[in-house]
């Protein structure tokens, strides 16, 4: 169900989209200043995610994929140009409202997993449904961990846990609270290749499961072969999209 616009949100008029489009993004833009004067990292990006779709961003480092989906999910904000989710221009909302919405509708893998580490696994997967006001979070954080098989792990801080474990914990956290949009940067990267196939494996299924729209970033031409859609960064510009 889309989210509705509030006070702090300005509604778009969804020319660029339709009803089946999760993610819209229109001749997206991010320049920074430097030393050497204005730096483009993105330039002119424009695609369209359909809901439940799976779409792989991959590209050379620098290519600009993970600032691209930094824009996504609104974490940074763009020189010019849209991000529209479900027909509602992320930008056009102020910061804390794309907190919420983030909260909401997103759910996060990283390739650092980015765990509280004075919390343990269950903990962390709570504190999603703890800041949607959960009244029983402890439930579908138990659940959720021994889906990814760490029924056993439930009160080990992150740092008794094996790197595999950690990434099963940051994955149960994405899913808690069935976001409609998951978004993955680089979730192997910092694993083995054995624990990265569990990963992505449990990411496919979970993503089936609940028929959510996946975004994610990776270098492995293995990983991106199992989206259903791939486009390619160079240079800060789209170049292929398959």
């Amino acid at each position: 169900m889309p989210f509705s616009s509030s006070s702090s949100v300005a509604r778009q008029a969804p020319q660029e989209t339709t009803a089946e489009d999760a993610i819209c993004v229109s001749a997206l833009c991010k320049q920074v200043q430097d030393a050497g004067g204005l730096l483009s990292i993105l330039q002119g990006v424009d695609f369209t995610v359909k809901r439940g779709e799976t779409l792989a961003i991959i590209g050379a480092s620098g290519s600009g994929k993970s600032t691209l989906l930094g824009l996504l999910a609104g974490l940074d904000t763009p020189s010019s140009g849209k991000v529209l989710l479900e027909g509602v221009d992320i930008f056009a909302m102020n910061e804390d409202a794309r907190a919420r919405l983030r909260a909401q509708r997103m759910g996060f893998v990283f390739q650092s997993f980015q765990l509280l580490p004075h919390l343990t696994a269950l903990e962390n997967v709570m504190l999603p449904l703890e800041l949607q006001g959960e009244r029983n979070p402890q439930e579908a954080a138990q659940a959720m961990l021994q889906r990814v098989g760490l029924g056993a792990r439930l009160q080990h801080l992150p740092k008794y846990l094996s790197g595999g474990e950690q990434q099963r914990v940051a994955l149960a956290r994405a899913f808690v609270n069935q976001p409609p949009l998951l978004l993955a940067d680089e979730p192997t990267g910092s694993l083995d290749a054995a624990n990265g196939e569990a990963i992505i494996d449990l990411m496919f299924a979970m993503n089936r499961e609940r028929g959510s729209t996946l975004v994610l970033v990776t270098h492995d031409p293995a990983i991106a072969a199992r989206c259903g859609r791939r486009i390619r960064m160079a240079a800060g510009q789209l170049q292929q999209q398959d």
